[in-house]
């Protein structure tokens, strides 16, 4: 049976379209309500912060580093300086894919695999959000036009022009000077994040590092409108950076270089000092490296090399250098028994070859084996006579001893802008007692007074107690910088000047030193030979192995670096004291024959004109250019 066919309600389905009609109406303009309110709400209630947002978006607040100060040596030759370089930068923030780049970046400048460590490595440091990043630096011409035809897939990397620090003497001053690297990760966090905005490196060493706020100077800014990409379209604002400040340093490349060539190439060093102002002439420490290898980062190969070498050229000898002072302490000691009252200059000891204390049968030898007879204080000093001097310690005892050496700086930081210095050690009771746990014997008192046993000092300390002898007691510490931006450092914390009770006990040991070179019987008259000025020096032997008791030092049974170090300290001219010249040459053995010539050719390259003579200003001959007063 068929169905009947249904009648089509036309008024039914009108209604049914009437009402969707306004469903959607109502929707649409429910949609149209919402998207206004919205409107509204991002437009003029949070009109401000996203005003603010875009502002921020487009435009944007780069650091200007500061051009780092000059140093200059104390005749105006340029040691430091800054050139122009390209580096290539990288901003995590804006590369998006930032490994992907770097592997663009090494097939694009045809770089190694462990190139692209360094860089990931570099980009992975400690750094602030949106701050380039320097991967690669000293770009050469040919890479800079490879990173320009090739800019499009490389989004965030850019080539930036900086100056970057560069030391035109190379080795001549690396340790006194320094030197600047990187900064890193332990750096960052200690340093003032605005004012290091923008600079990656920082003094490591020396000067460099002393003087880093002063060099640094401080950071300016500039307000630059960029386009989506990061692309700088204008500057809005500049704040220019103040620059750091120049530093002109006591030190004579001239004097410098001839300190190295009197050294000869042999492992040692050099300080020399003015007495008078505590301003250091030369610093020198063989052997040497070139600075210029840590500015821009040094690859591993060549540190290995530098930090592995026996010779260990990156040790500061003069500032780090821990030796025993031997014989050149002889004249503070005798300053010390002279004081406390325990001899006179007169006092006489006598002197079989040996020293031996009451009730011991230990000998304690003099260099001299057969003696030297009665000895007093101008001979004992004149011959470095050890049997005196282990006298002298006897009677001064360990307590006394400590305390006046301590007075000339021994066992203690005597620079003023050199943080790396080491202390040394002045051993005491007290000292051994709480590092040994054992009592002090009086066989070390013995050695103690001709510089042996437990004793270490550092060549500027040896410098700085002999400028004492040479300028009676008046303390001023050795220092690098002499101007900063035309300003001389000051000494906040000075050390008291020593004060003797009779104040012609300094005459008294200045004589002796100056039998020293001069007298008949002289350790070192050799090296005096032929002087136009009269010298007060004192030479010193450190041992580096010890010597049973009975045997002779014997040079062809001890290896060449377990020898004698060879030492010598001395001050000229002798009256009105210039100069002051430490020297210690490592295995050299002898110290009046070997570190005193180095001696006087440091002194006569500073007190001498090219002409040979005395300068007039130390009592030569007035100068030929010099007009004579006219007699009236």
């Amino acid at each position: 049976m068929t169905q009947p066919i249904r009648i089509k309600d036309h008024e039914k389905d009108a209604r049914l379209v009437r009402s969707r009609v306004i469903f959607g109406a109502f929707l649409v303009v429910g949609l149209i309500a919402v998207l206004i309110a919205r409107l509204y709400f991002l437009q003029v209630i949070q009109y401000d912060y996203h005003s603010t947002l875009s502002e921020n978006n487009r435009v944007h607040v780069q650091p200007i580093p500061p051009t780092r100060g000059l140093i200059f040596d104390r005749n105006g030759v340029v040691v430091a300086d800054n050139r122009p370089s390209f580096s290539l930068s990288m901003t995590r923030e804006r590369s998006g894919d930032w490994q992907q780049i770097l592997d663009v970046i090494v097939e694009v400048l045809q770089m190694t695999p462990e190139d692209r460590v360094i860089f990931e490595k570099r980009m992975k440091q400690g750094r602030r959000p949106f701050e380039p990043v320097p991967i690669l630096f000293e770009l050469t011409e040919e890479q800079i036009a490879r990173i320009a035809v090739n800019q499009f897939r490389l989004p965030g990397v850019e080539v930036v022009a900086q100056l970057v620090r560069h030391y035109p003497q190379g080795p001549h001053f690396a340790h006194s000077v320094g030197y600047m690297g990187r900064i890193n990760e332990k750096e960052l966090k200690s340093l003032d994040p605005v004012n290091y905005s923008g600079t990656h490196h920082i003094g490591k060493t020396g000067i460099e590092r002393f003087y880093e706020p002063e060099l640094h100077g401080q950071v300016g800014y500039e307000e630059v409108e960029t386009n989506a990409r990061g692309r700088v379209l204008r500057v809005l604002k500049r704040t220019d950076p103040v620059p750091g400040k120049d530093i002109v340093l006591s030190l004579d490349i001239k004097l410098q270089e001839a300190a190295e060539m009197a050294l000869g190439g042999r492992r040692g060093a050099v300080v020399a000092l003015d007495p008078k102002t505590g301003e250091v002439l030369a610093m020198v420490s063989q052997p040497s490296f070139d600075p210029n290898l840590f500015v821009t980062g040094i690859s591993f190969k060549a540190y290995a090399e530098l930090r592995d070498s026996i010779d260990r050229p990156l040790f500061n000898r003069v500032l780090r250098g821990l030796y025993p002072p031997g014989s050149t302490i002889k004249p503070a000691v005798a300053i010390a028994g002279l004081d406390s009252g325990v001899i006179t200059a007169s006092s006489r000891v006598f002197d079989p070859g040996y020293y031996m204390l009451p009730n011991y049968d230990h000998k304690y030898r003099n260099w001299n084996r057969t003696g030297d007879g009665y000895v007093d204080l101008d001979t004992a000093i004149m011959r470095s006579n050890d049997t005196y001097f282990y006298d002298l310690a006897h009677k001064l005892g360990i307590d006394r001893l400590s305390a006046y050496m301590g007075k000339f700086g021994l066992g203690q930081k005597v620079s003023l802008d050199m943080f790396e210095e080491s202390p040394g050690l002045m051993p005491s009771r007290e000292w051994k007692r709480a590092t040994r746990r054992q009592a002090w014997f009086p066989g070390e008192t013995l050695i103690l007074g001709i510089g042996q046993g437990y004793m270490q000092a550092t060549p500027l300390q040896l410098a700085q107690a002999t400028a004492l002898v040479a300028n009676k007691g008046i303390w001023n510490r050795p220092h690098l910088a002499k101007t900063v931006e035309g300003e001389r450092p000051v000494d906040e914390n000075p050390i008291p000047d020593i004060v003797l009770r009779d104040p012609s006990d300094w005459d008294k040991v200045n004589h002796g030193m100056q039998q020293v070179m001069h007298g008949a019987r002289g350790t070192a008259r050799k090296a005096a030979v032929g002087a136009q000025y009269r010298i007060a020096g004192k030479s010193g032997t450190a041992q580096v192995v010890a010597i049973k008791q009975g045997e002779k030092y014997d040079r062809s049974k001890v290896q060449e670096r377990h020898r004698d170090h060879a030492l010598f300290v001395g001050f000229a001219p002798a009256d009105d004291p210039k100069i002051v010249v430490a020297v210690m040459v490592e295995n050299g053995e002898s110290g009046s024959g070997v570190a005193a010539p180095v001696v006087r050719q440091v002194m006569d390259a500073w007190l001498l004109a090219d002409d040979g003579r005395l300068k007039p200003e130390y009592g030569g001959p007035p100068s030929s250019t010099e007009v004579p007063a006219r007699e009236e």
